[in-house]
């Protein structure tokens, strides 16, 4: 059985660590200076509710998401939440360290009263496709995106 992580919230301490996970995204992820890191992370903590989720066993950070608060004026005003950014380490896949940093974001919208918690992918694998079942997300709506 794996330890169960420790999630947190992201620290400023944890840009170089985040960014090294941050590589496994994809093939063309590349690391940003730290000082621009630095200055990212202070403007997204900005965002009223939204936040880095990390999670860490024996001090290694194994997983991470983003959740993003955004306000809204349907719904009678109730606000809702995308993740973005999901990540295990490939070394530590398969363990539920994913599913658990996940879990804690959900309930991290709950408790700033979204209404729903929205999360995209672009791989099309079966075995990330169950994830996302597994962690309780369920395949409902149609995505488009635009890209510059």
């Amino acid at each position: 059985m794996s330890k169960r992580p420790f999630i947190r919230k992201a620290q400023r301490a944890d840009l170089e660590r985040l960014q090294t996970l941050y590589l496994q995204l994809s093939a063309h992820n590349t690391a940003i200076p730290p000082h621009e890191a630095e200055e990212l992370f202070e403007r997204f903590k900005r965002y009223d509710g939204s936040e880095i989720f990390v999670g860490e066993v024996d001090e290694l950070l194994v997983s991470s998401c983003t959740l993003v608060v955004i306000p809204n004026l349907t719904k009678a005003g109730k606000p809702y939440a995308l993740i973005e950014n999901v990540i295990t380490d490939e070394g530590h896949r398969g363990r539920g360290y994913g599913k658990a940093t996940l879990d804690f974001a959900t309930t991290h919208a709950w408790q700033q009263g979204c209404y729903k918690v929205m999360l995209m992918t672009g791989s099309k694998e079966a075995a990330t496709l169950e994830f996302y079942r597994r962690a309780g997300f369920e395949q409902t709506k149609t995505g488009f995106q635009k890209r510059r």
